[in-house]
């Protein structure tokens, strides 16, 4: 395994007062007052036992519901695992599909966690190149050239921004249907999307999909570690039985609080939010860096920072030393030119970012 890249920055940008925060995927916004309230009473009510190792039914059937409205797809409630975080949801996607050796698929770049959840698990990850030519996103092209047992994709997908099409979705689960390749679909970012929807994996009917998503990232309770995964009918006793002896439950409290996060009024608003830290960071950085595209979704943007560094990791290093700005940088999400990027987070306010970007147009223009 190695190190989560971007946790070592938030360790070392503590050491700064006045650092600028690019680097973590963390909301600074506050979840619903509703989820407020229901932690609050939670306490009072003294709700600190275990729930079954599915979890709350009363949660599980708002996640059943918001599924059936969003997307069309009916999910018996047994289907669907409440999880300490995604990374929870994870594991259990991977030990209902992936044996010792079995070999796991994915884009280069993504998220850092898959390889190093595979390593340990003693999978074999399969590291698919892909960039702007294939708009961040894996094709079919991509499959047929390995030999898989499971694939995983992300959308919107970190560190892009990108979100999958349709059509390119589609086809991607009815290729791995055909093939007897597990489906895991990581749609934690679903519902910071912003010009067009990214689209379920569970819509187009085949049996062997999982789905991941949480509580961290639209609704604002990274904190509060609870995600969920939705398994298919055959694998729930299987999944049943991971989640007992993995974790036993996910956090009882968080549970009681998310009973609450499905709050369509108060959403909307921090979509709209993030969409406005988008644009105005978009833009910016658009003055200072190559940005291959525009993010349709999550909270990122991808930098090339080639015209000023050929080692992204040292140039990340230099600016929080220097100037005191977190980024992460690219080597984080694999090795696919990767050395050439960083990642910047706009989980901030446009406040916060603004002052950052001075920094930033201060000290870059005697480098170029």
């Amino acid at each position: 395994m190695s190190s989560f890249i971007v946790m070592d920055i938030v360790k070392e940008a503590e050491k700064y007062d006045d650092c600028i925060h690019f680097e973590i995927g963390q909301p600074d916004l506050p979840p619903s007052p509703n989820v407020k309230q229901a932690l609050h009473v939670g306490i009072d009510d003294d709700r600190f036992s275990y729930t079954q190792s599915h979890g709350l039914s009363a949660l599980r059937e708002k996640i059943a519901a918001y599924y059936q409205s969003h997307y069309g797809v009916c999910i018996d409630i047994d289907q669907i695992f409440l999880t300490p975080g995604t990374s929870g949801a994870f594991l259990i996607a991977y030990a209902l599909t992936l044996g010792k050796n079995a070999t796991l698929g994915f884009s280069d770049p993504s998220y850092p966690c898959y390889k190093n959840f595979a390593y340990l698990l003693n999978i074999t990850p399969c590291f698919m190149p892909i960039g702007k030519e294939d708009d961040f996103q894996l094709h079919v092209k991509h499959l047929e050239e390995h030999t898989l047992d499971a694939l995983q994709i992300s959308s919107p997908a970190n560190p892009t921004g990108n979100i999958y099409g349709k059509e390119n979705l589609k086809e991607l689960v009815g290729y791995c249907e055909a093939k007897n390749i597990a489906f895991i679909s990581d749609e934690l970012y679903h519902g910071l999307t912003y010009e067009k929807e990214a689209h379920c994996a569970l819509e187009f009917g085949s049996d062997n999909v999982y789905v991941i998503n949480g509580f961290s990232k639209y609704y604002c309770m990274p904190g509060q570690r609870l995600g969920w995964v939705i398994v298919p009918k055959e694998k729930i006793r299987h999944a049943e039985m991971v989640a007992q002896n993995f974790f036993i439950c996910a956090p009882t409290l968080s549970q009681y609080g998310a009973l609450e996060a499905f709050d369509e009024h108060y959403l909307t608003k921090i979509k709209a939010e993030f969409k406005a830290r988008r644009d105005f960071l978009y833009a910016e950085l658009s003055q200072l860096f190559e940005i291959d595209a525009k993010p349709e979704g999550a909270f990122y943007i991808w930098a090339n920072v080639s015209k000023y560094s050929d080692d992204g990791f040292a140039f990340a290093k230099e600016l929080l030393e220097n100037i005191h700005i977190a980024l992460t940088p690219g080597i984080d999400f694999g090795e696919n030119g990767t050395h050439c990027y960083v990642r910047f987070a706009y989980t901030r306010s446009i406040e916060h970012m603004r002052e950052g970007i001075e920094r930033l147009k201060n000290y870059l223009k005697d480098k170029q």
